[in-house]
């Protein structure tokens, strides 16, 4: 069965409707450029009442730094980007973290640089943006990748049975495909989500 994260989580309502639909990791936001940014106390706050797998997304952390951020606020997942994010990653997984390895669909040579204790997340990215841009990308491009990765980009209910099932990923993760406007998730379009990724 496919592994589900649903990410850009800013209130405790979508955090309960993401778990009670069966999701297996929640992800939040740490960078402030974002508009799923949340701060700090926040995020330790969501993450205590939460029985999925929390993942911390953040930005220009040195290793010591994201290692230390993830066990202040009971993270047991980091996506890292920016500066330092190859050294953060590998901090992250040897410290026993499950490590989400952002990578953008048009540069898939880079996965044979991932370690195979890392999980590759393959997202489209536009205009300078990290991720959660709500696009899409020719799936037809991961024909090859022969290792477990993870599908992120454009997803939503209406499309994620089809990218199950034409590019069996292990995991998919999805953000602003489950918004009713920017930075503002919608608890059907979670439902959704999560029921029909379950179910590819």
């Amino acid at each position: 069965m496919t592994w589900v994260k649903v990410c850009g989580l800013t209130g405790a309502d979508h955090v309960a409707a993401a778990q009670a639909a069966g999701a297996d990791a929640v992800g939040f936001v740490l960078v402030e450029a974002s508009p799923r940014f949340i701060p700090m106390a926040t995020a330790g706050r969501l993450i205590a009442q939460t029985t999925a797998m929390p993942v911390i997304l953040t930005l220009d952390l040195p290793p010591r730094d994201l290692v230390e951020l993830a066990e202040q606020l009971g993270a047991q997942g980091v996506q890292p980007y920016g500066n330092h994010a190859t050294e953060a990653a590998a901090a992250a997984s040897a410290a026993g973290l499950l490590v989400l390895r952002p990578v953008a669909a048009g540069e898939l040579p880079s996965l044979d640089g991932i370690p195979e204790t890392e999980m590759p997340l393959i997202d489209q990215r536009s205009g300078g943006r990290l991720g959660g841009t709500g696009e899409s990308f020719d799936w037809g491009s991961l024909a090859n990748v022969d290792r477990r990765f993870v599908l992120a980009g454009g997803l939503h209910a209406d499309n994620i049975g089809r990218a199950v099932s034409s590019v069996r990923p292990w995991g998919v993760d999805a953000s602003s495909g489950l918004e009713s406007s920017p930075g503002v998730k919608d608890v059907r379009l979670i439902q959704a989500f999560v029921k029909e990724a379950k179910q590819a």
